[in-house]
């Protein structure tokens, strides 16, 4: 299951990670996911990537796998950033990072029980969340590992300093790329992606999407153009990109539903009272619900009228406009089960690790089919 490919395709027996590393994936994780099986043989052999499949089925991990051990085994150098991680949410972004730091915490003991060394590797994230003074210090001590958005990454790109953060990079891993690969958005990451080649040189690129067709268009998207030829005369070829799909079947089951009380009600009464009455029944039924608002302004309405009347707050709100601290303490409670419900905009929208949820609702039709699944 850790196998290696070789260039000609046939498998090579042996393991592609530590065998300490291979241990505690095994005890801490278990089995790999069929797309891991597919995909670290394609990432280890220095393919670029593009891994699609639905949420839970371990992408990240496939990501990021083949990159730690290579940070760990010494195979990329500390001390300067090797891992680039971008996604469109600083949510994701700080998820990310506490799933990321978990693991290094156990693969440590895993080394040290072992009486083996581990190496010190750093995980930061870069976004308008993060306090000057961590930017500063990012900058005098570059994090092996740098988890950012792609509006931060283009403000590194304009900067001197941040420039010199970005010199050394192995691995970009671009992340959730099918909600940015239609958009004005994808355009401004993916040419922030090919400037970083004059300052790297030639990467690894590796994308996760949800289930997409065709993928092929996205691993197009995602490969770009490799400059050749001479400056006179340039030559322009795509880059490769293998495509690692999920076999996995979702299943999904759902509703429409419009509380009886308001059919009937006339035009001059509030429609609040009665759907307010039917969140909040929802709610009391299930360990922990997600709503989604269109709007920041609906997603602070709903949760303000949840809230009415009851001993303790059944809901808290999480959207852009909260601070880091109050989004990040919102999201910890409901996936410790201290909170019923969370009332949130888009912010919860692409991939959040929040836990197990007995229900997700979409107040008011999404605007647009992609946001609805």
């Amino acid at each position: 299951m850790f196998s290696v490919q070789r260039s000609d395709g046939t498998m090579e027996t042996g393991s592609l990670f530590h065998p300490l590393i291979e241990r505690w994936f095994c005890e801490s994780i278990g089995q790999p996911t069929p797309v891991q099986e597919q995909a670290w043989p394609r990432i280890a052999a220095g393919e670029h990537v593009l891994i699609a499949a639905p949420t839970g089925s371990g992408k990240t991990m496939a990501a990021f796998m083949w990159a730690l051990n290579a940070l760990i085994t010494g195979r990329w150098a500390r001390g300067a950033t090797r891992v680039l991680y971008v996604s469109p949410l600083k949510a994701l972004n700080n998820d990310v990072q506490r799933n990321l730091l978990r693991p290094l915490k156990e693969l440590e003991e895993t080394f040290e029980a072992a009486g083996q060394p581990f190496p010190t590797i750093h995980v930061r994230t870069r976004s308008g969340d993060t306090p000057q003074a961590d930017r500063r210090r990012m900058l005098r001590h570059p994090p092996e590992i740098l988890i950012t958005t792609p509006e931060s990454l283009n403000l590194l790109l304009f900067s001197t300093g941040g420039r010199s953060m970005l010199t050394g990079l192995s691995t970009v891993i671009l992340d959730e790329i099918h909600a940015v690969a239609g958009n004005k958005r994808g355009v401004y990451l993916m040419t922030a992606v090919d400037r970083l080649v004059m300052l790297s040189g030639e990467f690894q690129r590796i994308a996760l999407s949800a289930t997409i067709r065709p993928v092929e268009v996205i691993a197009q998207f995602v490969g770009g153009f490799e400059k050749g030829g001479s400056s006179e005369s340039p030559l322009f070829t795509p880059r490769p990109v293998s495509c690692v799909r999920s076999t996995s079947i979702k299943q999904y089951a759902i509703g429409v539903c419009f509380p009886k009380e308001a059919i009937d009600r006339p035009a001059t009464e509030s429609l609040w009272e009665p759907l307010v009455d039917g969140f909040r029944e929802i709610i009391r039924r299930n360990r922990s619900t997600l709503l989604f608002a269109n709007s920041r302004r609906l997603a602070e309405r709903v949760t303000l009228k949840i809230n009415h009347g009851s001993h303790g707050p059944l809901a808290y709100a999480h959207h852009g406009s909260l601070s880091r601290e109050i989004r990040g303490e919102v999201e910890r409670r409901l996936k410790a089960g201290d909170l019923k419900a969370i009332v949130a905009t888009s912010s919860l929208e692409l991939g959040i690790d929040i836990g197990a949820l007995d229900e997700v609702m979409l107040v008011q039709s999404p605007p647009s089919l992609s946001s609805a699944v």
